[in-house]
């Protein structure tokens, strides 16, 4: 009860966070030090406000099916990544850990929400028109689209409107920070119209304006083997990424073969040096210091096998508990089950109480 309250309770000087992450299965660095690691922390005290947030946490099941699932692989990633998240730290007691499917009202709201956005602003939404552009550049028209099933497959219906979605996630909880990495603010500001409008439109305060949380020491942790394009499970090359689970000889096996150049000597320089500064980032994201700070330690190194072992060797320490606990928990599904229903009650808890707000300022009760 004493955490429901909590849930439920917002003071001017409190945040509540919420944040989402694709079912993909096991994390892969990209995913740990660009969003895990930032959840774990935002579940500390606030050091401005000295009040501890209220954290939600989504393995977003139902953003995922927005491109083409087997069931039985779509459960198996999602039971994975909450293994991984909960081996990487994030605290059951402190945050509500949850699948997105589980909460109703997220769809709900999401059809609410559809009915007052325009199509116009999804329309301009990056993602989707990258999409559009392939078709575009390949000249394919609008019913050779609709007869190719691997093209149709890409740009359906959920494609399009799951910033839609994306924006009732977040306003669902009334939420008052996201974290969010450089390549989805886009879906954040969007977010932040869609109250506005809402507001607007119902003559209500109900929807505070999100704002988001971009850590300024996080980087985005490119590919291995072209640091010119961000990590990705996407990737055919397995080589391309370091995942969670992979053993120490995998991680130096890897780190060994990435990408770099010739120069001698260590220096960063995204621009013309893009696979060592990828290197030197990973470093500093792992050992919990700036970029310049690793150059600094490196300064009479100049040889790059030895700074890729440097690499590997902190990623290894860093990594392997994380990979004990994911082993113990994967031998404990009742935990992780029983973990991720106790999130779905607190969250269905506030969630219902919010939808019904909304029912009420559109005419619904």
């Amino acid at each position: 009860m004493m955490f429901k309250r909590a849930l439920t309770t917002t003071t001017a000087k409190s945040k509540t966070i919420l944040s989402g992450i694709q079912p993909t299965g096991i994390p892969h660095l990209g995913n740990y030090l660009g969003a895990v690691n930032n959840w774990v922390r935002l579940q500390d005290v606030d050091p401005v406000t000295q009040v501890k947030p209220v954290n939600y946490y989504m393995i977003v099941d139902l953003h995922a099916i927005t491109m083409p699932q087997r069931p039985d692989e779509l459960r198996a990633s999602k039971f994975d990544m909450a293994t991984a998240l909960l081996a990487c730290g994030i605290d059951p007691e402190q945050s509500a850990l949850f699948e997105q499917s589980r909460v109703r009202a997220h769809s709900e709201l999401a059809w609410i929400l559809n009915c007052i956005t325009p199509v116009g602003w999804l329309g301009r939404m990056t993602q989707w028109k990258s999409k559009m552009d392939v078709s575009r550049e390949k000249s394919i028209s609008h019913a050779q689209i609709l007869a190719d099933e691997s093209l149709t497959s890409g740009l359906r219906m959920g494609l399009f409107d799951y910033p839609v979605l994306m924006a009732a996630d977040i306003l669902l909880y009334k939420a008052t920070h996201v974290p969010v990495g450089e390549d989805q603010t886009q879906h954040l500001e969007l977010a932040r119209d869609i109250a506005k409008l809402f507001n607007t439109t119902f003559k209500t305060r109900l929807f505070p304006k999100p704002t988001g949380i971009i850590p300024p020491s996080t980087k985005r942790v490119m590919s291995l083997r072209d640091p010119q394009v961000k990590m990705s499970k996407s990737d055919p090359s397995d080589s391309s990424r370091i995942n969670l689970t992979d053993t120490p000889s995998v991680i130096q096996s890897k780190i060994r073969r990435a990408t770099t150049d010739g120069v001698r000597g260590i220096s960063y320089d995204p621009k013309e040096r893009p696979g060592v500064a990828n290197l030197v980032d990973i470093l500093a994201a792992v050992r919990d210091i700036s970029a310049d700070q690793v150059i600094q330690s490196v300064a009479d190194v100049q040889s790059t096998k030895v700074f890729k072992d440097m690499v590997a060797e902190a990623l290894i320490e860093k990594l392997v508990p994380i990979q004990k606990d994911i082993e113990r928990l994967r031998n404990d599904r009742g935990y992780v089950e029983q973990v991720l229903q106790a999130g779905a009650q607190k969250a269905n808890a506030v969630a219902n109480e919010n939808i019904e707000q909304v029912y009420k300022a559109v005419g619904l009760r």
